[in-house]
């Protein structure tokens, strides 16, 4: 899946047409798949990752990741025939978090094996137990696992923040698909400059 990284530094401002800031008290920051596989992929956006989990940790808000796996066939779905086998699996080096990403012992991992963080992880479960009512969407791609749970936490009823400079994925045009299509229908976006402001 992965090959080159796209331009991660998208503003905001080019594709907005709501605008809204995070509540620190009701919302949990999701970051998705920063894992070794992705390294090409995520490696521009890491100073933005860490960036907006900093700012997140210091308003209280909880951090939660995810991380792409497959532990067997029976889980591949319609992942394996799509992607012709290469698939991230379980167990490998490709499958861990990357260190940059700070996860800590605290910090929930959602184990998901297909794009949604939400389908068959518990994740929507998680954070109504913890009060949370939006989202802060990070991670890679843009324009796969990122969106897709944009809009699945969105038609479960969560605000959802999609954030442009800390998402990725292999192309610009890509890219800047996806934020066109959260700013119109899904997501509020932010970067990191917007979250040091409003939190």
């Amino acid at each position: 899946m992965a090959t080159k990284a796209s331009n991660p530094f998208s503003s905001y401002k080019n594709f907005e047409t709501r605008t809204r800031n995070p509540d620190p008290k009701v919302a949990a920051l999701l970051v998705i798949d920063m894992q070794n596989y992705f390294f090409t992929i995520a490696k521009p956006i890491i100073p933005s990752i860490q960036t907006t989990i900093d700012l997140c940790r210091r308003a209280g808000i909880p951090v939660i990741y995810t991380r792409h796996c497959h532990k067997s066939p029976a889980d591949h779905g319609m992942l394996g025939e799509w992607w012709n086998g290469d698939l991230v699996l379980d167990g490998t080096l490709e499958a861990e978090l990357m260190s940059e990403v700070g996860c800590r012992n605290a910090d929930l991992v959602v184990e998901k094996s297909t794009y949604s963080a939400f389908v068959g992880t518990g994740l929507e479960e998680s954070l109504q137990g913890m009060g949370v009512k939006e989202v802060i969407v990070t991670g890679v791609m843009t324009n796969l696992c990122c969106e897709t749970s944009a809009r699945d936490a969105f038609t479960r009823g969560f605000r959802v923040f999609f954030s442009t400079d800390a998402t990725a994925t292999s192309s610009p045009d890509l890219h800047d698909a996806t934020l066109k299509n959260m700013a119109y229908g899904f997501a509020y976006l932010v970067n990191c400059d917007r979250l040091s402001e409003a939190l």
